[in-house]
């Protein structure tokens, strides 16, 4: 189905309201940016700890040695023979991003409850450098709220991106990102979580396809994603740059 077409006067008409409300919108994120770093804090009292290919380490370590820690909840469970379509089309947008945060005193870690070596497998399959570690025999998932146990997918709801909801619209594992904060003490504080759609600023592509022609043209959130090895060649765009 085509766009109405029309001349470039009312083209421009047209375009100078969407503008207005682009302006809106983006003056809306500011004040959102602005409450989020105001959102008042939580001490992490908890020992968690993970397995690294450098070893065992405790939340506090995954810091490494910077003061601020972005961690992603990856969908990758103890029994997934792969990792989520939907993070790995996050993840993908990732490494490029690691000089300009960890330069600005911010850590990124994957986490997942798979053992590490299923971790690294995908992630040699992916081609990722980004630090990814397991969570596995740890609270640290469910605590988070982004893995669930059999139990807790029989009661009548659970608890997702801060929500009650039916079992019938939970995985055992569902993505999100946490955010840490760690003083000169060394005391570490949750400063702030998001789950579901509240990510999809920190894929770049999605950002992209919104101002394209022809948008998402998805018909579900996202259905149109795959992992990136998984693509035909057919629908892989070639490039006439020479």
């Amino acid at each position: 189905m085509q766009n109405q077409v029309v001349s470039r006067e009312e083209w421009l008409e047209a375009r100078r309201a969407l503008l207005l409300k682009e302006k809106e919108a983006t003056h809306l994120r500011d004040k959102v940016n602005a409450e989020r770093m105001a959102l008042p804090w939580v001490k992490v009292d908890k020992d968690y700890v993970f397995d690294t290919p450098t070893g065992r380490k405790s939340l506090s370590d995954m810091f490494d040695g910077r003061s601020q820690l972005l961690v992603y909840h990856f969908m990758l469970g103890p029994e997934w023979k792969a990792g989520c379509p939907g993070c790995s089309f996050l993840s993908d947008h990732v490494d490029g991003t690691l000089p300009h945060l960890n330069n600005h005193d911010v850590t990124w870690v994957a986490v997942s409850r798979a053992a590490l070596e299923r971790i690294e497998a995908y992630k040699k399959r992916m081609g990722w450098k980004f630090p990814w570690a397991s969570s596995f025999g740890s609270d640290f998932n469910y605590d988070y709220h982004v893995s669930f146990t059999p139990e807790d997918l029989a009661r009548d709801k659970v608890v997702y991106n801060f929500t009650a909801i039916e079992p019938a619209n939970a995985n055992d594992e569902l993505p999100g990102m946490s955010a840490f904060y760690k003083n000169e003490k060394g005391e570490v504080f949750h400063t702030y979580s998001s789950y579901a759609r509240g990510l999809e600023e920190m894929v770049g592509t999605l950002m992209i396809l919104d101002r394209a022609p022809k948008g998402r043209n998805e018909e579900g959130t996202m259905d149109f994603i795959k992992r990136h090895d998984e693509y035909a060649p057919a629908q892989q765009a070639s490039s006439h740059c020479h």
